[in-house]
């Protein structure tokens, strides 16, 4: 590990789900922090994940590059976590993950950043159906454009007590009686901590991953999304019925749910809304590639025990269950 004392490393998306996790072993590391987010009156809880002054939120917006400039100034690394699960208002795939990306990445070339980290996702494909999959892609390839030494992640579904994924469905589970299993449930994910990421992410800053390189970050198993939802239903104890629906009639819904979003001004419950661009992702296995595997571009080429969502997410899932943390004695 690299001499991190006095080094400023410039994170962006840093008070998301990913980034306070990122801030954190940062923060162990001895590196200054400076999180630049749009609000930075919304990020003092970062704060106390590090000593007095370690931390430092500074207004940022993708949209003005110059406040980008700003906030790369002087720093010694810059890490982009900057992502849209859906699309919203004036937040597009493509200004936030692709053109943001470019935002960034031409600022930290510009400030002399010694190093540059990318999160995007497995998935992301120029060709992609989806609108998400295709932005990532793009994104890449303007930090590469920048900059060719520029370390690039990519994570399956990433858990953790903030996930929009086992959270979601354990949600939607409380209020249902049916859980749609979108494409017959067959789509296969390898979900991986939101720590481990976060440590690939220091590693990436301290300088031992491979300039230019692209890992791929997934958990110790590949579970299908019915097996996924089958662990979420006994991890709250509760009995929804799982009713597979073909991607046609997915995509339909979807595009119904989209509707009545907008015609609302935006009042569905988001745990409810699926779009037609998340159901295209979920056409496609979104699991770590043999080649990545076998170029050792993982996390446990990188010697990390990934860990498993048996071990943490029953930890966060509890408040979902009808009596409690201690309803049932399996998870104690």
């Amino acid at each position: 590990m690299n001499n991190a004392a006095g080094q400023l490393v410039t994170v962006f998306g840093g008070s998301g789900f990913v980034g306070r996790h990122v801030v954190r072993a940062l923060a162990r590391r001895g590196y200054r922090i400076r999180v630049a987010v749009r609000r930075p009156d919304l990020a003092h809880f970062l704060q106390p994940l590090g000593s007095a002054g370690q931390i430092h939120a500074v207004q940022a917006n993708l949209r003005f590059p110059d406040s980008v400039a700003h906030a790369v100034a002087g720093a010694d690394a810059v890490v982009n976590l900057v992502g849209l699960l859906a699309e919203g208002g004036k937040q597009r795939f493509a200004t936030v993950q692709a053109k943001g990306a470019k935002v960034i990445a031409d600022a930290a070339k510009a400030a002399g950043a010694g190093r540059i980290v990318h999160l995007s996702a497995i998935g992301a494909d120029a060709a992609s159906p989806s609108a998400y999959a295709r932005s990532k892609d793009e994104g890449e390839a303007f930090m590469r454009a920048a900059r060719k030494d520029v370390i690039v992640l990519r994570p399956s579904i990433v858990f953790g007590p903030e996930d929009q994924f086992f959270n979601r469905f354990a949600h939607l589970a409380t209020m249902l009686p049916v859980l749609p299993l979108i494409g017959g449930g067959k789509t296969l994910f390898q979900p991986v901590f939101v720590g481990d990421v976060a440590e690939v992410v220091a590693r990436a800053v301290d300088g031992e991953l491979k300039a230019g390189a692209t890992y791929e970050l997934g958990g110790r198993e590949v579970r299908s999304f019915e097996e996924l939802l089958r662990f979420i239903l006994k991890t709250i104890d509760r009995d929804p019925s799982l009713v597979p629906l073909p991607f046609k009639l997915a995509r339909m819904q979807a595009g119904l749910l989209e509707f009545l979003n907008s015609a609302t001004f935006g009042m569905l419950p988001e745990e409810f809304l699926i779009t037609r661009d998340q159901v295209a992702l979920l056409e496609h296995d979104n699991v770590v590639s043999a080649k990545a595997i076998k170029d050792g571009r993982t996390l446990e080429g990188l010697g990390i025990v990934p860990e498993t969502i048996e071990a943490v997410v029953p930890t966060y899932l509890w408040r979902f269950r009808k009596g409690g943390q201690f309803a049932s004695g399996r998870y104690a």
